[in-house]
């Protein structure tokens, strides 16, 4: 009966995590399945490992295959690793538990919390980070700053040039920014040619900048 609750509180902690926190925010169909699947495959591993007399180097080794296998199919993001870390956690939480307690309670009530308030919209809402590849090689970090400013219509806080071709006349940079509220963005400079970073900018690439491959 005690593993009997414990599978329906995990249920009801990874339900939340995902349909009441992950899915209204970010609306990434695919990965529901993936949080699902890998909270209920790790609970039942983790219960089968807590029922039976194996080894702790067999329960290790099974994890450690478990860990080896990349996702390759699309970027991820570092909110998204962090829900899949608290599957698992919730998994390993309930699965490794022989009956229900207060403090495994609460501790899988602290992970679905800890998700909810660190990713909420309204943390940091102005904060913005992007890649973007200006149609202008600039070698002034002060006047890069000073266009990205115009065009983002926002202060930026962080700026890394990843690369500076001065044969395209191109830069691709990764910004962070705080939106200024209330800002109203200036016209757009226009090119006037040359590398020495004074020129303008056409088309910009704009990608969000914190997906990883896992």
């Amino acid at each position: 009966m005690d593993r009997f609750l414990l599978v329906v509180a995990d249920l009801v902690a990874i339900s939340v995590l995902t349909f009441g926190i992950y899915f209204p925010r970010h609306h990434r169909r695919d990965l529901v399945a993936a949080f699902l699947g890998v909270n209920v495959g790790v609970l039942a591993v983790a219960m089968i490992l807590g029922s039976t007399s194996v080894g702790i180097g067999l329960g290790m080794g099974l994890f450690g295959v478990l860990s080896i296998i990349r996702l390759r199919s699309y970027e991820i993001a570092h909110q998204e690793i962090a829900y899949y870390f608290s599957a698992l956690a919730l998994g390993l939480l309930a699965g490794l538990s022989e009956s229900v307690g207060v403090l495994h309670v609460a501790l899988m009530a602290l992970v679905v919390a800890t998700l909810f308030v660190a990713d909420h919209p309204r943390l940091y809402s102005r904060h913005r980070q992007r890649e973007l590849r200006l149609d202008s090689a600039y070698t002034d970090e002060d006047a890069l700053r000073a266009h990205l400013e115009v065009l983002l219509g926002g202060r930026v806080v962080n700026l890394s040039v990843k690369a500076i071709d001065l044969v395209n006349d191109t830069t691709h940079v990764e910004v962070r920014y705080v939106v200024v509220s209330g800002a109203s963005r200036a016209p757009k400079p226009q090119r006037t040619g040359g590398a020495g970073g004074i020129g303008g900018i056409g088309g910009t690439d704009s990608r969000a900048g914190q997906g990883i491959r896992a």
